[in-house]
């Protein structure tokens, strides 16, 4: 039987994973094929990269466009975090539906099946089978086809952190592997990201939290490889979807435009300013829109600011520039290390959303070098043991990639199966 078994450490950065810090990663890519080019989408965020590994498309195809978005509920733009459980609801209702295009879990419906279990956040989960073809399991509410609730020990109760991933993965391996056995199994851990966004950046907590997630990847391949003795073709990816860097300073987007005349007010609807985290975007009601190439001039010369985007630029960044979503801006970056030695910095906007934004913590969202560094690496399913390879990658692959060991057709999507040698 051929399968597909996806372990995600959340924000683990490509260049941590080294023999001293995360032994079991590096024990199984020196089995496997390592993707040394391999990036995140934009923005770098959660919400948003769990859309694009589930469709294999980008943001402007699927629609998922940040962690928080502005969406017009009948009375004008009003921000929204991604992450809430009600958010999926919410999108439905504000634009008839939730994802444009389909996600695995839906081409798979039929054709084994998918089972995600999640220790992200409500929204993360959701949005890799928003519409219930499949089975997700979150500890903020567990859904099988249909969304039928899944409740008491049908349901995912854990803890949001290292704890929980544990016990998540002790399920994972011996209900959802084992017993269960769909085409398709995801487990996606909070950590490390869950500990870097409220520590330093190889901090002791941090490192104790990556430990942790990489454990749980070593639990994993033992149960991926008693499937492989049991005569399963499995194709295992171990993989994160962004990486972090370290917060330089705090810059309050929204009080800036409000000073600049720009937005009215704390509440106002014409412009909303959602945070990313490392990166921002402008929302413009219709009768804004002609401002923009004034805002977006007056962004760029805004200290902290690195880039701004507008129209066929953010296109180009996989974004869709006819709608609400007028401009995105990228927070300046540096090659400076924090403490602990940790290279890469960042600047970060004020999210109403993200109580732990704070300098000397962890973050992404944005273009950086290191929060666009996650890790890739393929075992088994024909890709070559042992290497590594330059050539480019997305997080819009791993779905192509996922089918085409399936053998089951990609169209439609803006990646491509990746190369197995």
């Amino acid at each position: 039987m051929k399968r597909v078994v996806l372990v995600v450490c959340d924000g683990l950065r490509a260049d941590m994973v080294r023999p001293e810090w995360t032994p079991h990663i590096c024990r199984l890519a020196s089995g496997g094929r390592r993707f040394l080019n391999h990036r995140s989408v934009f923005p770098s965020t959660t919400r948003t990269t769990s859309a694009s590994i589930a469709t294999g498309c980008h943001p402007r195809r699927h629609g998922l466009e940040g962690n928080a978005v502005a969406l017009d509920e009948g009375d004008g733009l009003v921000p929204l975090s991604a992450k809430a459980p009600d958010f999926r609801d919410r999108l439905r209702a504000a634009t008839g539906r939730t994802l444009r295009v389909p996600t695995l879990a839906q081409r798979l419906a039929g054709n084994g099946g998918a089972i995600i279990c999640s220790n992200v956040s409500a929204g993360a989960a959701y949005f890799q089978d928003p519409d219930g073809h499949g089975h997700v399991y979150h500890r903020a509410g567990s859904f099988g086809p249909g969304l039928v609730p899944l409740t008491g020990a049908d349901g995912l109760d854990v803890s949001h952190d290292a704890a929980g991933d544990a016990a998540m993965t002790e399920r994972f391996r011996a209900e959802v592997l084992t017993e269960r056995r769909p085409a398709l199994a995801v487990l996606w851990q909070c950590e490390p990201d869950h500990t870097q966004h409220a520590h330093p950046l190889g901090s002791p907590e941090h490192l104790a939290a990556i430990a942790a997630a990489d454990a749980n990847v070593g639990r994993v391949a033992e149960a991926v490889g008693a499937l492989a003795a049991a005569g399963d073709d499995v194709l295992f990816a171990i993989a994160s979807d962004h990486g972090h860097e370290t917060v330089e300073r705090v810059i309050d987007l929204e009080a800036l435009m409000i000073e600049a005349g720009y937005k009215a007010g704390a509440g106002s609807a014409e412009c909303v300013v959602t945070s990313q985290g490392a990166s921002a975007f402008i929302y413009l009601a219709d009768a804004a829109r002609p401002k923009v190439a004034e805002i977006a001039a007056w962004l760029a010369g805004i200290d902290g600011v690195g880039a701004v985007y507008a129209g066929a630029e953010l296109e180009a960044l996989g974004q869709r520039s006819d709608g609400a979503l007028a401009i995105a801006v990228d927070a300046a970056k540096s090659e400076r290390a924090n403490a602990f030695g940790i290279p890469g910095t960042s600047a970060a906007f004020a999210n109403r959303f993200n109580a732990k934004l704070a300098p000397g913590h962890g973050e992404h969202g944005g273009l950086g070098a290191y929060e666009q560094n996650p890790l890739l690496i393929l075992l088994g399913g024909g890709h070559a043991p042992g290497t590594e390879t330059d050539a480019p990658s997305s997080a819009v692959d791993l779905a192509p990639t996922f089918l085409a060991h399936l053998g089951l057709p990609a169209d439609g999507m803006d990646g491509r199966p990746l190369e197995r040698r």
